[in-house]
């Protein structure tokens, strides 16, 4: 995909932001990372009308995945001179990397909730005895 052409999510990378979501990312960020994960560098604008979200959703979604290392941002001027600088988004990890943390992360969830059944199970045999 190159930032002067932009072509719509396949059906495959719909499924991907599927699929990040059910491992806890928001839409947003999840359609932030599908956009970036095959690209060097992209146009804010660029994400906005391959993924539909618009500017401010964009803007919302890359802080959380800036704060995570996940995401870059660099600002360039316009031309002109007028008017908010143009945005430049890349993924500074590969997509595999950002699966594993997030596969990570929803296993020690899930450790954590299996341990918290298994504590209540013991303090209702307590409480029942």
């Amino acid at each position: 995909m190159s930032d002067d052409s932009p072509v719509n999510l396949t059906e495959k990378e719909y499924s991907v932001i599927d699929m990040l979501q059910s491992l806890g990312l928001p839409r947003t960020e999840a359609t932030a990372i599908v956009c970036l994960k095959d690209c060097r560098e992209l146009r804010s604008l660029h994400i906005e009308l391959v993924s539909g979200l618009r500017q401010p959703e964009v803007s919302v979604a890359m802080r959380p995945l800036r704060d995570r290392g996940w995401v870059d941002e660099r600002s360039e001027k316009k031309n002109k001179g007028k008017g908010r600088p143009v945005k430049y988004y890349q993924l500074t990890v590969p997509f595999p990397q950002i699966v594993k943390v997030l596969e990570d992360e929803f296993l020690r969830s899930n450790e954590e909730k299996i341990n918290a059944l298994k504590r209540l199970r013991e303090l209702e045999i307590l409480l029942n005895n």
